[in-house]
């Protein structure tokens, strides 16, 4: 098929698979999939060759996703059951004080949605919020936005959440440059869309803690400080992760092949066993030696990997329709015009992204589409690590900005603060726009210093 024809393909095949994603993540992968196939059978691959492409593309992704996701699950479960989530947030704002709460906000939100999922974290530590509200007789919103920013922001940037993760896993990314990336684009997105923007439109828009909240009685959680775990301990069981995936990244650009050193941190700071040591440590400290039974800490892991499971397969079929996207040609047509063209391809990841996330609406699903329609490119342009890393987050970026009306965020967040669709517009779409644009500029920026 000619260079015209399969990019025509392309194009049909990204059309169906938007017309077949609505809101079920369930529905996003039986789309990839029918679209994968689409791609194979349109542009002449053999029928055989299209199924090798669905088990190449799956199980060359599924081998390092499904246990980073998995381990990252079950390590984010025992530390909601045990409070860690609720001990950062009332630990910070403690000595953060009233003054600066916001702040202790955006960071319980960046710290806690690093192993919890964001969903998840909001129904955890929204009671804080109601408190804050009902005590200040603030706008719910000046505490809410920082929150959630803090939130919006790791769920999107930083490993080990599913999104980054599957991105850098698509395009073979070093996860010690996500990381850092992640949070370099991230802390100033937070700010920007969290202390800053809450303080403006919580005196534009003051929303009161809903009257079913009250009724329910959820905004009057109270908390045992005492039986909660420590503030040091739930950070640290936290970083342990980033800080040995990072260390691997920073001593495999200083120290040279072969030494000793740098081999001992390339195996201890791998994703799989930095994560297996986390979370070994997590079941000890947050399970057994808190009174949980091995019983319990089982079932809780178990539970655990049910939300992860979809995540796990949306995936692995962004393996498949990358793969298929190789094998079918597509990607050396891509790969060529993108040499040819003066766009910066991290302008046009995040332009792809961007396309999805405002059609389709899931930031998952947009992160994967966008990756696999890149990764392609990336078998004919040659690019640095540093700079895989900073794809990463440029899709994450374009994934995050106009979340709307087909976002399930987007509801969440109009459900649990009493907003009208109007004011949901004003304040959450407002919020994930600018961080995803405050998060684009800030590797684009650095793209420019790396080649």
């Amino acid at each position: 098929m000619s260079s015209g024809g399969l990019i025509i393909v392309t194009i049909l095949a990204i059309s169906l698979l938007l017309f077949l994603v609505m809101k079920s993540k369930l529905q996003a992968f039986v789309a990839l999939l029918i679209s994968s196939l689409f791609i194979g059978i349109a542009s002449g691959m053999e029928l055989q060759e299209i199924i090798s492409s669905i088990e190449e593309g799956m199980g060359g992704t599924l081998g390092f996703i499904a246990v980073v996701v998995g381990l990252g699950a079950m390590f984010g479960e025992l530390l909601r059951v045990s409070g860690g989530a609720e001990r950062l947030a009332l630990t910070l704002v403690n000595k953060f004080g009233e003054g600066r709460v916001q702040w202790a906000l955006g960071l319980t939100g960046f710290i806690v949605a690093i192993p919890i999922f964001l969903d998840v974290a909001l129904v955890i530590l929204v009671p804080i919020i109601y408190s804050l509200a009902q005590k200040t007789k603030k706008s719910l919103l000046y505490f809410g936005m920082p929150l959630l920013a803090g939130l919006a922001v790791t769920h999107s940037f930083v490993p080990p959440t599913p999104g980054p993760i599957a991105v850098a896993s698509v395009l073979g990314a070093d996860l010690g440059w996500v990381i850092l990336f992640g949070v370099l684009a991230g802390l100033p997105a937070m700010i920007i869309a969290g202390p800053l923007f809450g303080r403006y439109i919580g005196r534009k828009i003051h929303i009161k803690v809903p009257d079913y909240i009250l009724e329910n009685e959820m905004g009057k959680k109270e908390y045992n400080e005492k039986e909660l775990p420590s503030f040091l301990l739930v950070a640290v069981l936290i970083l342990i992760p980033l800080f040995l995936i990072i260390l691997n990244t920073v001593l495999g650009t200083v120290l040279p092949e072969g030494d000793s050193v740098r081999e001992f941190f390339t195996f201890v700071g791998h994703p799989f066993v930095a994560l297996t040591i986390s979370t070994l440590l997590t079941f000890y400290f947050l399970g057994t030696k808190r009174g949980y039974t091995k019983e319990e800490v089982q079932k809780i892991a178990t539970k655990s990997l049910e939300p992860a499971g979809i995540i796990i397969l949306i995936t692995g079929a962004g393996g498949v329709f990358k793969q298929t996207l190789i094998n079918s040609g597509v990607g050396d047509v891509l790969g060529n015009m993108m040499a040819n063209s003066s766009m910066p391809l991290i302008l046009l990841a995040f332009l792809i992204a961007t396309f999805v996330r405002v059609a389709q609406g899931s930031a998952t699903v947009a992160m994967i589409t966008a990756a696999g329609l890149i990764a392609p490119v990336l078998e004919v342009v040659d690019v640095s690590s540093a700079m895989l890393g900073l794809l990463v987050i440029s899709i994450a970026s374009g994934a995050t900005v106009f979340s709307h009306v087909n976002d399930s965020g987007f509801w969440l967040v109009n459900r649990f603060f009493g907003l009208t669709e109007k004011e949901t517009l004003q304040t959450w779409t407002v919020m994930e726009t600018i961080i995803g644009f405050v998060g684009f500029a800030v590797v684009f920026s650095i793209s420019l210093f790396i080649s």
